[in-house]
């Protein structure tokens, strides 16, 4: 029987690798799921251009942070994004409202079916990662300001006498405690606020809500608002937490959209337990146990290899294979949404 300090150490091996890394990524993918969700409940189409949004307003973000360290302008602890925030959503949603007018309100006057606007967002998702990459480069960038860590590895060994350590980074608490905040905010607006109320009314059936009164304009325009708050808070959660590189986050796109198919598409709550039930595959499925086992084994029984189910490079097949799983057995997702 392994020891009481051994059995705490792989617990807080799997919190420090597994447990808190899901929960900030889980949180990151579920607002950016989110964003899909609403867009395709909606606006009746799946938009592809959501991984390079994010990507978009990341980018602004960071010149932003830059222009004000320059000047000098900083929150000491806190990452200096977070003051970028408000403007960098405001100059994400006029492009996108921007895109909305030249691109998708074409195809919406046209009666057009949903594959033509995908096919579009494909277009305007190689046109904004052309410009993130124009902008920025394809090279990776790190939010460098702020405190790193709430608290270290070293600190946590030291308070609690172990041999492995709990570091929990600035970033983490940040992406957990917004995307908690934020995702209340959505759902009392959509619930409890009269456009809120139109939205979901426009959802359920457009044709009956425009006989209602409902006017159509103002129902897009505040998607595509929500949609802006959320893929730029994703966006810089993310980037804060892991550091901004353009193709990181057109890849995000394939488990974003396994997330939306997992928790049952055009459900909003199921966008959220998607984005975690992605998280958590891909780490559970790719963290090496070795040294995990190594504490709860003989000596005689330890591994000499990684244990891994998945090498590292396989993450994203972890969402692909997911997807295809769901959409065979059940296509209608955990919260039962619409079949694609």
């Amino acid at each position: 029987m392994p020891e009481l300090t051994d059995i705490l150490n792989s617990i807080i091996l799997l919190l420090n690798f597994v447990f808190v890394p899901g929960l900030a990524y889980g949180s990151q993918l579920a607002l950016g799921a989110l964003a899909v969700t609403l867009v395709y409940a909606i606006l009746r189409f799946a938009n592809f251009a959501q991984g390079d949004t994010m990507a978009f307003s990341t980018v602004i973000t960071i010149l932003i942070t830059w222009l004000l360290q320059k000047w000098g302008i900083t929150l000491g602890s806190v990452p200096t994004a977070l003051l970028a925030l408000p403007l960098a959503i405001i100059v994400t949603l006029i492009y996108i409202l921007l895109t909305d007018k030249f691109v998708y309100a074409y195809y919406r006057k046209q009666n057009s079916k949903p594959i033509t606007v995908v096919m579009a967002s494909v277009g305007v998702m190689f046109v904004t990662g052309g410009l993130v990459r124009f902008v920025l480069g394809p090279e990776h960038h790190v939010f460098a300001d702020g405190a790193r860590f709430i608290i270290t590895a070293r600190e946590f060994k030291t308070m609690a006498g172990l041999s492995e350590g709990l570091a929990i980074k600035t970033s983490q608490f940040l992406t957990i405690t917004i995307a908690i905040l934020l995702v209340g905010f959505v759902f009392y607006f959509l619930q409890k606020t009269k456009t809120g109320k139109a939205m979901r009314a426009y959802a359920d059936n457009q044709d009956l809500a425009l006989l209602s009164g409902i006017d159509p304009d103002k129902i897009v325009r505040v998607t595509w608002a929500l949609a802006a708050i959320l893929s730029t808070i994703a966006g810089v959660l993310y980037g804060l937490d892991k550091g901004f590189m353009a193709n990181s986050y057109h890849q995000m796109l394939l488990p974003m959209f396994a997330a939306v198919i997992v928790g049952g598409i055009g459900s909003p709550m199921g966008a959220i337990v998607g984005g975690f039930v992605i998280s958590f595959s891909e780490l559970i499925l790719t963290y090496a146990y070795k040294k995990f086992l190594i504490y709860l084994l003989p000596e005689v029984l330890q591994p000499d290899g990684l244990v891994q189910f998945l090498g590292t490079e396989y993450k994203f097949a972890v969402s692909f294979v997911i997807l295809v799983i769901v959409l065979l057995l059940r296509p209608t997702g955990i919260f039962k949404g619409k079949v694609i």
